[in-house]
C-alpha cells in the first residue's frame, strides 16, 4: 500500500511540473497511459451512477446469457440482476447471513429449500437457470414490478430491497441481451497474461450454447447478427478482464482495451463478431 501511495504521489508531482512548463496535452496523455491511475470498472448506457466491478460485470454477462439462450426477455434479466446484486453483490459467495446460514452462491440459494445440493447452488450456471425456471412459474412476472417478482421467487425478509437496484439491472441487461447496442464499457488496465481463443470460446458456449466459430491468429470469430451479435460482444467486453481480452468488434462498431474510448465506428463486416486476445506481456523491468 506504501508503494503505491508513493508511486501516485510521483505521478501527480509529474503531472503538476508537466503544467507547469506548459505541457498540458502531454501531461493529459501520461495520466491516461498510466495504469496505477486507471480505476477498473464497468458501466452500462442508462445505469446512472451504477458501475460494477469487473467480476460482478462478468457475473451478469453470465446471468444475462443464460437468459438469452433460453429465449426469456431482457425483463426476466432485469429481475435476476436485481435480485444477485442485492443478494449477493453480483458475487458467487460461498456463505450466508443471517437470515439463510446455508444460502449460498450468487442468489443465495438455499440447499435445505429444495434449490440443489451446495455444490450445485454454488455453481453459477445452476444456480442462474434454478431462479429462471422458479421465475418462469411466477405468472405474469414480465408485467410485475422488478421488487414484486424477485421476491415471489426468493421469499425475503425484506421484500423491498430489490428495488433500489433496478436502475442497474435495467441498464445491464439492456446491453448485454443485446438490446441497446454499444451500451456497455469497461475501464481496463493492460492485460497480465496472455489469452487464449479456445478459453473464450468454451467460456461463451457454455453461456449462449455453441455458436459458429473459428480462429484467425489471437482473434475468434463468431457467426451472429443483430441482437445475438452486441449480446455476444458485450458479454465480451463484460469478461474482458478475466479472459485477457484486448478487442471486440460487430456491426460495424469497435471496442479497444488499450484505447479505453468506448465503442468507435469501425470498417467490421455485418453478421460477425471478432474477438481477440492479449499476447504474452512483455516484461515489465
Amino acid at each position: 500500500m506504501a508503494r503505491r501511495g508513493s508511486l501516485r504521489r510521483r505521478f501527480v508531482l509529474l503531472l503538476t511540473l508537466a503544467m507547469v512548463t506548459g505541457g498540458t496535452f502531454t501531461a493529459m496523455a501520461f495520466v491516461q497511459r498510466s495504469e496505477v491511475l486507471i480505476t477498473e470498472h464497468c458501466t452500462a448506457a442508462g445505469g446512472g451512477s451504477s458501475d460494477l466491478a469487473t467480476d460482478q460485470a462478468a457475473n451478469a454477462g453470465l446471468i444475462t446469457a443464460v437468459a438469452v439462450r433460453r429465449g426469456l426477455p431482457a425483463r426476466a434479466a432485469s429481475i435476476a440482476l436485481a435480485t444477485a446484486m442485492q443478494e449477493s453483490k453480483l458475487r458467487n459467495i460461498g456463505h450466508g447471513d443471517q437470515a439463510g446460514p446455508d444460502s449460498r452462491g450468487l442468489f443465495q440459494q438455499r440447499p435445505s429449500q429444495g434449490w440443489g445440493t451446495l455444490e450445485q447452488v454454488m455453481d453459477p450456471y445452476h444456480a442462474t437457470n434454478a431462479f429462471y425456471d422458479a421465475l418462469a412459474k411466477v405468472p405474469g412476472y414480465e408485467a410485475l414490478d422488478i421488487t414484486v417478482a424477485a421476491q415471489r421467487v426468493q421469499r425475503s425478509a425484506y421484500p423491498d430491497a430489490y428495488a433500489q437496484h433496478e436502475v442497474m439491472a435495467r441498464a445491464f441487461a439492456s446491453s448485454l441481451t443485446g438490446q441497446t447496442p454499444a451500451g456497455l464499457d469497461c475501464s481496463l488496465r493492460d492485460p497480465d497474461a496472455a489469452g487464449d481463443t479456445a478459453a473464450v470460446q468454451e467460456r461463451l458456449a457454455a453461456a449462449f450454447g455453441g455458436l459458429p466459430a473459428s480462429t484467425e491468429g489471437r482473434t475468434l470469430l463468431l457467426d451472429a447478427e443483430g441482437t445475438q451479435a452486441w449480446a455476444v460482444a458485450q458479454w465480451a467486453v463484460a469478461n474482458a478482464k478475466a479472459l485477457s481480452i484486448t478487442e471486440v468488434q460487430a456491426e460495424g462498431r469497435s471496442w479497444s482495451r488499450q484505447a479505453r474510448n468506448g465503442w468507435q465506428s469501425a470498417d467490421i463486416p455485418a453478421g460477425q463478431v471478432r474477438v481477440t486476445v492479449a499476447e504474452e506481456p512483455t516484461p515489465k523491468p
